[in-house]
């Protein structure tokens, strides 16, 4: 079920004696209107728990869509297009499924609308809904653009049950693509060896996915890692960024599903988020796995904050 924006969670610090140039973003934000409005970004939250129970994981995430914003709102205004917040996209229930596809018209009408859609997690199943969404707007070209999705992450989750959760997302990605007729273009950073079971080493052999271990994503190889995003990006038209949280050492992010024992650092990830904005092609970004009920002191709000406000800029 879709909830339009409520305004009053924006709130925060006011330095009015600093003038204009100290606003914040609580004070700034703007409510999503469905009407013509100046294009920018716009934050949707995805507040669902029901694939992450599903995959037999930590629940929690539902939540993570309000803690983003708490953890935004008085973050240091340095935007140069405005930001708007078009509310949450709620799973009730098990309801999974029908969230995912209600994700999916959301997204698609911002894209529409020309806007940059950013996504608030919510288990890491957002991503389903949020390809919906894009596959949506690309039906509308004559000629579909080739879509790449970029997935920061400890895992493939390409798994093969029945049930769609948040460990199922991009296998069921590439059954979208498959029953389209378009290429499956997927890349993750991060893979936890331990963390991947060889079932799914070779369904991602199978499927043509590209990846880097999370022992290869040292701040020393930048440079390879921002190479493998620019070959990646030259295949495609469009791409999709989602960042999952427990692609962070467990230190940085505590507050996920399953904290990672090693991760790959923060200046790392930021990096390679430049890299995909810096390519021009990026069309949808989400951030999945923020679980409030097990952060210690929001560390993980504020580093998934700072990663939205890093996207939005």
């Amino acid at each position: 079920m879709y909830y339009p924006a409520d305004m009053s969670n924006w709130t925060g610090r006011v330095d009015a004696e600093e003038g204009a140039l100290a606003r914040r973003w609580h004070e700034r934000v703007l409510p999503w209107r469905a009407e013509e409005v100046p294009l920018g970004t716009v934050l949707l939250g995805f507040a669902c728990d029901a694939g992450v129970q599903r995959n037999q994981g930590r629940p929690g995430a539902k939540a993570g869509p309000m803690a983003l914003r708490k953890a935004l709102a008085s973050l240091a205004w340095h935007q140069k297009r405005p930001v708007y917040d078009a509310g949450d996209v709620v799973c009730e229930g098990d309801e999974l499924e029908g969230a995912q596809a209600e994700l999916g018209r959301q997204v698609a009408g911002l894209l529409n609308a020309g806007h940059l859609p950013l996504v608030m997690g919510g288990g890491h199943e957002i991503a389903y809904g949020s390809f919906l969404g894009l596959a949506r707007h690309a039906e509308l070209h004559s000629k579909p653009p080739r879509i790449g999705v970029i997935n920061l992450d400890a895992h493939f989750d390409l798994r093969a049950s029945i049930l769609p959760s948040s460990g199922t997302p991009f296998r069921q990605i590439a059954e979208a693509c498959n029953e389209n007729g378009w290429p499956f273009r997927y890349c993750v950073f991060g893979i936890s060896e331990p963390a991947n079971t060889e079932a799914l080493f070779h369904r991602a052999r199978e499927l043509g996915v590209l990846w880097r271990l999370d022992d290869e994503c040292g701040i020393d190889q930048l440079e390879a890692l921002r190479d493998t995003v620019t070959l990646f990006a030259d295949e495609v038209d469009w791409l999709y960024l989602t960042i999952c949280l427990d692609v962070l050492p467990g230190a940085v992010a505590p507050g996920v599903s399953a904290p990672a024992p090693r991760g790959i650092d923060l200046a790392v990830v930021e990096a390679l988020i430049d890299s995909v904005r810096s390519s021009g092609k990026l069309k949808l970004a989400d951030i999945a796995e923020l679980n409030p009920a097990f952060d210690q002191d929001q560390r993980t709000a504020k580093v998934a904050a700072r990663l939205l406000w890093r996207l939005a800029r």
